[in-house]
């Protein structure tokens, strides 16, 4: 049985841009399709690497999403993403234009990672080829890693809490976790909360250093899998109490009903072997959102392709869930929106939603020969219909960050997304 929290909060919008698709709507179909987002690299240049594929979003225009009344002088690429987003999910929950009344009570959490790197990269080459000369200075105030929470807040007028949370492929998960405390609280009555990470050629490189790139797409929990596949995304939520939803007639996708953050404490990039930090994570969501593991429908894993996190994660799903591991839907949608990192949380947040609300589990594409190791049901023969109630959504990241959402379908308060 489900218990409810005094203060319920729920997401009343939504908004992405990622290598599927470059809106809501749109990503919703491609999820139930199993379209593949992950191809060629064409951003930067990927000669010399062992891969060149990624979940690149391809032809963005910033001016396609983000009206002129914005100027996007000195805006990453990070910030126009997450900006669009955020303008989506406003939109989607009939607060754009935001009523002066809400401005200093509406917060921004935004998770993310590598920021304005990007542009950082193509400041130093354009450095180096005029030799110091004529060099465009202006570009480096777009470089922060953590300036897409303040873009937003300053470009809409926000005067809420703001925060930014960089805690490697975790960082959109928590954003959403932090953004419900806020509220809960009563330190903000809305919160925009989600991720953002583009693609930039430092990160690509790390990664093929680290030999965890398959050459082709990744295929979670194949026995011939080769490694993650790395690509960008910007995902942003609307969170409001169910009073406030009620109030104003909005619409309603579903809650958040817990979180829990949990530390492995056992290397920078590997995974604790024994998944104690995963383990923990789940539990401590379970323990927060005051639900048993039964009532648990569909997790949506980390399920990241590398050999050593997809056999840890089994590990710990058996852990937590005992025999009913062995009947409870898992998928990696990773195999379609490749690893977006810092706001691979906050996508899968919205994905976990979009099932809740439309009643399906997405698919692990790419998995062909399952390995035997990994004997759950990873949902490999395309989208299946189902009656969801609760999502579990797992966010394991380097530096053994981790971090578990609960998120619930929404029966009541507000008005019905349809």
């Amino acid at each position: 049985m489900i218990m409810q929290k005094k203060k319920r909060i729920v997401i009343t919008g939504l908004g992405t841009l990622n290598a599927v698709a470059n809106n809501i709507p749109d990503f919703l179909q491609g999820l139930k399709s199993g379209i593949c987002g992950i191809g060629e690299v064409d951003l930067f240049d990927t000669d010399g690497f062992r891969c060149h594929n990624g979940g690149q979003i391809k032809n963005f225009a910033p001016r396609d999403y983000i009206p002129r009344d914005f100027s996007l002088k000195r805006m990453s690429r990070a910030d126009q993403l997450s900006f669009a987003a955020a303008l989506e999910a406003l939109i989607d929950a009939g607060l754009y234009p935001l009523p002066p009344q809400l401005t200093e009570e509406t917060g921004v959490v935004i998770g993310g990672g590598s920021g304005g790197l990007l542009e950082a990269e193509r400041f130093y080459g354009g450095l180096l080829k005029k030799n110091n000369r004529r060099a465009r200075f202006s570009i480096l105030s777009s470089v922060y890693c953590a300036s897409s929470a303040d873009r937003i807040a300053s470009q809409l007028g926000l005067s809420g809490p703001k925060a930014t949370f960089m805690t490697a492929c975790s960082a959109g998960g928590t954003a959403i976790g932090y953004a419900r405390d806020l509220i809960l609280n009563g330190q903000a009555g809305i919160v925009l909360a989600g991720g953002v990470e583009p693609m930039c050629k430092i990160t690509y490189a790390a990664f093929n250093a680290l030999k965890s790139l398959d050459p082709g797409v990744c295929h979670p929990f194949d026995k011939d899998r080769g490694g993650l596949s790395l690509g960008e995304a910007a995902a942003v939520m609307v969170l409001e109490s169910a009073e406030s939803a009620g109030n104003r007639g909005a619409k309603i996708y579903g809650e958040v009903l817990g979180y829990g953050v949990t530390c492995d404490s056992f290397h920078m990039t590997a995974p604790d072997d024994k998944a104690s930090g995963a383990v923990r994570s789940m539990q401590a969501a379970l323990k927060d959102s005051s639900l048993e593991r039964e009532d648990i429908d569909y997790i949506n894993a980390h399920g990241t392709a590398t050999r050593v996190n997809d056999l840890m994660e089994t590990k710990a799903i058996k852990e937590v869930f005992g025999r009913r591991a062995y009947s409870l839907p898992v998928s990696s949608t990773k195999s379609m929106t490749a690893h977006t990192l810092g706001a691979a949380g906050a996508l899968e947040a919205i994905v976990s939603i979009l099932a809740l609300k439309h009643g399906f589990i997405p698919p692990t594409i790419n998995c062909l020969r399952p390995d035997p190791e990994c004997d759950l049901d990873y949902v490999t023969g395309g989208a299946r219909r189902a009656d969801l109630r609760v999502v579990l959504s797992n966010s394991f990241a380097f530096g053994g960050n981790n971090t578990t959402l609960i998120l619930g379908r929404c029966d009541q308060g507000g008005r019905d997304n349809g």
